[in-house]
């Protein structure tokens, strides 16, 4: 039926794609990808044969009244990211505004998204949580941080390996050198990797084994006891 569907996609390990959304892959009408050569390799993977539609942060402006019309003419969408679920750091947010504002179904598929897996294996509280994505690469950077430094909930941060060591010399700047943190890379990829300690002895790590891949770095939040838990 006419609506947009939101597919996540496996954040390395193909095999985590469920069966609802290899189905539907293959029955909508139009695949939206944020790079249309790296969801070829996915959709190749499953033998679904879709011509894709780039729909990125660069062109989301330009695409997303195409696509709602698309839908209200009867066609069903479907939008893929290039891992994980559309929406986290990732395009989607736009177009699904827009998609409700005309009232068109909208329907969000289960599915991979990385800081998941990386928050339940950090062994940090996981009943109340802050995720705050990618840092601003220059302006605002420091403004977000120290926005933080006092927050009690357990927070979740993107970054690429080439600023991992700058956002943990950051963090311990502001969330001081003894906090905890738990650094995981590769996540349900071959070389998949957690780093858990002090800040201060995480950054000692990286320093000795320059990062790579992708990581979600985990924060112990502020004023945590003993068994992670604020009182009531």
């Amino acid at each position: 039926m006419p609506k947009l569907y939101i597919i996540p996609t496996p954040i390395g390990n193909l095999e985590d794609m469920t069966y609802r959304a290899v189905r539907l892959l293959r029955e909508v009408d139009i695949v939206l990808a944020e790079d249309t050569r790296t969801s070829q390799v996915l959709l190749k993977h499953y033998g679904i044969e879709r011509k894709l539609f780039s729909h990125h942060k660069y062109n989301e402006h330009q695409t997303v009244e195409f696509v709602a019309s698309r839908i209200e003419a009867g066609e069903s969408v479907a939008l893929i990211s290039d891992a994980g679920t559309p929406g986290i750091s990732d395009p989607g947010f736009l177009l699904v505004r827009t998609c409700l504002e005309r009232d068109l179904e909208v329907e969000t598929l289960p599915g991979a998204t990385a800081f998941v897996p990386a928050l339940v294996q950090s062994g940090f509280p996981c009943d109340r949580f802050c995720f705050e994505g990618f840092l601003p690469q220059k302006k605002g950077r420091k403004k977000r941080l120290n926005a933080l430094a006092e927050e009690p909930r357990t927070m979740i941060f993107y970054e690429s390996p080439f600023r991992v060591l700058k956002a943990l010399g950051e963090f311990s700047e502001v969330f001081g050198s003894e906090r905890r943190v738990s650094v995981s890379r590769e996540l349900s990829k071959k070389f998949e990797q957690t780093v858990r300690g002090t800040i201060s002895e995480v950054i000692a790590h990286f320093e000795a084994h320059p990062p790579k891949g992708e990581f979600v770095m985990i924060v112990e939040g502020a004023g945590k006891n003993e068994d992670n838990r604020e009182e009531e």
